[in-house]
């Protein structure tokens, strides 16, 4: 009998967990989808000519003073896609959506929607020529139809 009542307070405390689990996951989904609203809102289309992308620390990537100031400290030391693009006479290191940092082609002109510092989706390429498919893991394929996901069930 002693057996039962481990295993149905074992029980509770998984529920409880879980129960916990699904209610941040539910603020915290509601909380992305008012940042990619606002994100929507505040683009605009620009001309630019891609210079380099990587993926890199905030860090190292060089941006301005008050843009660091306002990352916290874990997202500092986090590996981000950064393009380097330049806009008319100016070269601005930029962030990129995860999801199409792949499609972006160096050293060329593109029409991209930008949303501050933040590349949200490539309007159309001038003079390329479409990427060829590289092999990739599946951790990367599911992050990539995930975000896919995301952005069609707004």
């Amino acid at each position: 009998m002693n057996v039962w009542v481990i295993l149905l307070i074992i029980a509770v405390i998984i529920a409880a967990v879980l129960g916990v689990l699904y209610i941040v996951g539910n603020k915290m989904q509601k909380k992305q989808e008012a940042q990619r609203a606002q994100l929507d809102e505040m683009a605009q289309t620009v001309s630019m000519l891609v210079i380099d992308k990587k993926r890199m620390k905030m860090t190292d990537a060089g941006f301005p003073k008050m843009v660091m100031d306002n990352v916290p400290k874990r997202a500092k030391m986090a590996k981000v896609p950064v393009v380097k693009v330049k806009i008319g006479p100016k070269i601005t290191p930029l962030l990129c959506d995860e999801a199409i940092f792949d499609d972006v082609p160096v050293k060329t002109e593109i029409k991209a929607v930008v949303s501050g510092i933040y590349i949200t989706a490539i309007k159309n390429f001038r003079n390329v020529a479409p990427p060829e498919p590289e092999k990739k893991g599946l951790r990367a394929k599911l992050g990539k139809k995930a975000s896919q996901y995301m952005r069609n069930n707004k």
